[in-house]
């Protein structure tokens, strides 16, 4: 029988979307429902969930302002914390986030969209297994009792408490973790080691090809020739990367070219244009391509065609400057996906994007947010797949320093050699075929 799903996401950023975007093919009528946004949602969920959206886009935009902006955050922050991971304890004792959340829940929130699944259930005739990239969708299937399993994948390198659940000895949600530290995070807070697999980050099958990888072995070949001009990599380890990719070729099928990413709430905006006014020499004499995402706001992508027009650089657009921008999550998604084939560095805040990193494309670390994005790039640096940005305004010397030594040809080979890189079919192969509708349902 053919593997379907209900896949659960929410619109809060790009993170939850993005882990579940290469999951579509799963998901009955590539279907990715939000729990936060869906059709004939109730008012009071649906103002539930907007206030949790707004907070924390302001948070993330508020982080900017010196003195009072850290402050804010630094409230909002405590609440989800992860804790020091040693000496190893029991943590399975609630925290105050996960108190609030079932709280709410409690109060009937989410009971919509789990009876509104049940229904459709019915409608097809089977139960189909219900896959989160977000914990609170899928505590509210536990809680109204959803009949079929339910799975919730992990988009960060470690986890706060706030991820399982209350009560969580006894609970059935099964967790796809990225890393060993998710799943070994996971035992502490109480989950049945069952209940918890390693599976890797699902990561765009398009970018991989199938299990052997020919996509990403064919995208990393050139890559490294950008990232090792001076060969100072391929002297030391050629042995290594032609045993793992094959043959390489003599010339790159594409420039230099870094992605900059910008999160959901926009906040990393000035500095990429800070980065490209750094860069602008390199990008008048044709030697560096310049990505910048904007995703789907408007006001994002306004920003960087007025500030690119004021550094009088118009005329690269469309050639050494190009901005991904969508009105749509599946449309920016599937322009980010293509983009990153030819991508060389990939400049981001350590977010979900982090394993991205296993497709051999070294990160460029910008500013982290939280404790969660601290982690991940605590992961980063202690794994080598990525490095620390400097002060963006000298971008123009440290960048190609570091292009020199080979460092990022280095971080590109450690993250594909070490990183996971089959999440998405490790995550289908688990996720078990539809069930007959239990007896009196």
């Amino acid at each position: 029988m053919e593997k379907k799903c209900w896949l659960i996401s929410v619109n809060m950023g790009y993170g939850h979307q993005r882990t579940a975007f290469p999951l579509r093919h799963l998901a009955l009528d590539e279907m990715i429902i939000n729990a936060n946004d869906y059709h004939k949602m109730p008012g009071e969920d649906k103002k539930a969930w907007k206030a949790i959206k707004d907070f924390y886009e302001f948070v993330s935009n508020v982080k900017r302002i010196p003195l009072f902006g850290d402050l804010i955050f630094l409230i909002f922050d405590f609440f989800q914390k992860i804790f020091n991971f040693y000496p190893k304890r029991d943590l399975s004792r609630p925290n105050f986030q996960l108190k609030e959340t079932y709280e709410m829940i409690k109060g009937g929130w989410g009971r919509d969209l789990i009876e509104k699944l049940k229904k459709r259930n019915e409608k097809i005739g089977k139960t189909l297994p219900l896959v989160s990239t977000f914990f609170v969708p899928a505590f509210m299937a536990e809680f109204f009792r959803y009949p079929g399993d339910i799975f919730c994948v992990v988009c960060d390198a470690d986890v706060s408490r706030s991820w399982a659940p209350f009560y969580p000895k006894e609970s059935k949600i099964k967790y796809f973790a990225p890393t060993q530290r998710v799943a070994e995070r996971l035992k502490l807070y109480g989950i049945d080691q069952r209940n918890i697999f390693f599976t890797g980050y699902p990561l765009p099958k398009e970018l991989i090809g199938a299990e052997q990888m020919e996509e990403l072995k064919e995208n990393l070949k050139h890559r490294l020739l950008n990232l090792d001009p001076q060969k100072k990599y391929f002297q030391r380890y050629q042995e290594l990367v032609v045993s793992k990719l094959g043959p390489v070729p003599s010339v790159s099928d594409h420039p230099l070219t870094i992605l900059f990413s910008i999160g959901g709430a926009g906040a990393q905006k000035e500095q990429a244009i800070a980065y490209l006014r750094s860069l602008f020499f390199y990008l008048k004499k044709g030697e560096l391509r310049i990505i910048l995402s904007a995703g789907v706001k408007e006001k994002v992508n306004n920003y960087f065609l007025k500030s690119i027009e004021k550094l009088g650089l118009e005329e690269r657009l469309g050639k050494e400057i190009e901005i991904i921008f969508s009105s749509s999550v599946k449309g920016y998604f599937e322009k980010f996906n293509q983009a990153l084939k030819k991508t060389d560095i990939l400049w981001t805040k350590p977010s979900e994007l982090s394993f991205y990193s296993a497709l051999g494309i070294p990160i460029l670390i910008a500013p982290p947010i939280g404790s969660q994005e601290q982690s991940n790039m605590r992961w980063l640096l202690k794994s080598g797949f990525a490095l620390k940005q400097e002060n963006p305004a000298y971008a123009r010397q440290w960048l190609f320093d570091w292009l020199r030594e080979g460092y990022f040809a280095e971080a590109a080979m450690e993250a594909f050699i070490e990183g996971e890189k089959l999440g998405t079919f490790n995550i289908e192969k688990i996720i078990p075929a539809p069930s007959p509708l239990e007896n009196g349902f």
